[in-house]
């Protein structure tokens, strides 16, 4: 995740996309205010796809597949579409972990091992 965390700062660098002032308040809230608009407009793109695929499922049951074969029918139909939209979110959670030097993997890990802990508990 470090490798992608740097190439992702590398491409904005590049393309000029992190061109605000560090220093202002309201050049950072205006920021953070547009990358979470961005990113909750991509969360619903992918919705958007798990509709679709629910719908075209829909459609394939009614013209008499199986439902597992029409699921999968419909899955590979998105399949393109959802995984520029998911790339969409995860460039948009990158951001976000840059600007606030996070290390994403390591947050990752932890996370996961925090929901084991809890788990066991119960």
């Amino acid at each position: 995740m470090e490798k992608l965390q740097n190439y992702y700062r590398s491409f904005e660098k590049e393309m000029g996309y992190n061109l605000f002032d560090e220093n202002s308040f309201k050049a950072n809230q205006t920021f953070l205010l547009y990358i979470h608009m961005l990113l909750t407009t991509e969360v619903a793109e992918v919705a958007e796809e798990f509709r679709s695929m629910f719908d075209l499922s829909e459609k394939y049951l009614s013209e008499g597949y199986s439902d597992v074969e029409a699921m999968q029918i419909a899955k590979e139909s998105i399949r393109e579409n959802l995984g520029k939209e998911l790339a969409d979110c995860l460039a948009y959670l990158l951001k976000l972990a840059n600007y606030f030097e996070y290390d994403l993997e390591t947050e990752l890990y932890s996370k996961l091992e925090e929901i084991k802990r809890t788990r066991k508990r119960y």
